[in-house]
């Protein structure tokens, strides 16, 4: 069996879009370094409607925003701003804690702003769970094509070819493109795996993929991507986590008193201000729509 866990979305309707989440999952919390996995969209906000994401806090990971359509603007507390659109990866790492918002464009409200990506954590390893915050922005990512395939690797190395992004421990990342009849071996260049079909159809040496949902690949074998019509599909994964990572809300830390820590610090104040943003703010919930035991 060559996909040994499959994982379905927990749907968030947010009104005018709608969220898929894989990870985490009450079936499993992390693959790799990946301890958070979000696909939204496709969706065109209503003419005047747009994405805003308040400001909010973050701490011992790194966030992964990925557009396949649109645009975001990012801002943070360390003073930076981005606009990421498709082919752009931005990684901003809280390591100790940062505070950041995403909001659609003011060129993108007016028409109706489109939204279709995801957005990932990567949890810190240890020993760098408290590393000063950063953030970085690139477009110069490997594009690997043959016939009818082609890959954008955005993190770690595949296929030969190595993402300059930033990687705080063995990771990979990238989008695949099928044509009608493409087809791409998935090679065991992680210790995890696991596949996400987000558009067409395809699938893994015969097991046909179900749109949206995450398949976990068994470790060490190779596999083959496939497409009779075309798709879209995302590969991540990396080098396994020898201890366990807890998550609440925007907090992922090895240490329970650690994230209790970084909500009395939100709750009081404590974290910088978002450059550029600085009335509005999330709160703490009572109940997180993200949350692992």
């Amino acid at each position: 069996m060559t996909i040994i866990q499959t994982i379905d979305p927990v749907s968030h309707d947010l009104g005018a879009f709608e969220v898929r989440r894989v990870l985490p999952s009450p079936k499993r919390t992390m693959v790799g370094p990946f301890i958070f996995v979000d696909e939204f969209g496709p969706a065109r906000l209503p003419a005047g409607k747009a994405m805003d994401v308040r400001p909010h806090p973050h701490i011992g990971l790194a966030t992964v925003t990925w557009l396949f359509r649109g645009a975001i603007d990012h801002r943070d507390s360390l003073g930076n701003f981005a606009t990421i659109r498709p082919g752009q990866v931005n990684l901003m790492t809280a390591g100790r804690g940062i505070v950041h918002s995403e909001r659609s464009p003011e060129s993108e409200r007016l028409g109706g702003a489109l939204l279709f990506g995801m957005q990932t954590w990567l949890a810190l390893p240890d020993g760098q769970e408290e590393i000063a915050p950063d953030f970085e922005s690139r477009t110069d990512l490997p594009l690997i094509e043959d016939a009818g395939v082609s890959a954008r690797v955005i993190m770690g190395s595949l296929w030969g070819e190595r993402a300059p992004t930033t990687c705080h421990s063995e990771t990979i990342y990238a989008e695949i493109f099928l044509e009608p009849s493409g087809a791409l071996p998935i090679k065991p260049e992680a210790e995890e795996r696991a596949v996400m079909l987000v558009g067409g159809e395809a699938d893994l040496d015969g097991t046909p993929l179900t749109r949206y949902q995450l398949a976990v690949l068994k470790p060490g074998a190779e596999l083959l991507l496939s497409s009779q019509n075309g798709a879209r599909a995302m590969l991540l994964g990396g080098a396994a986590f020898a201890s366990r990572r807890h998550v609440w809300w925007n907090f992922v830390s090895s240490s329970r008193e650690r994230i209790e820590q970084a909500k009395t610090d939100w709750m009081s104040g404590k974290f910088p201000k978002v450059a550029g943003d600085e009335i509005e703010w999330i709160p703490i919930p009572e109940r997180p729509l993200t949350k692992s035991e």
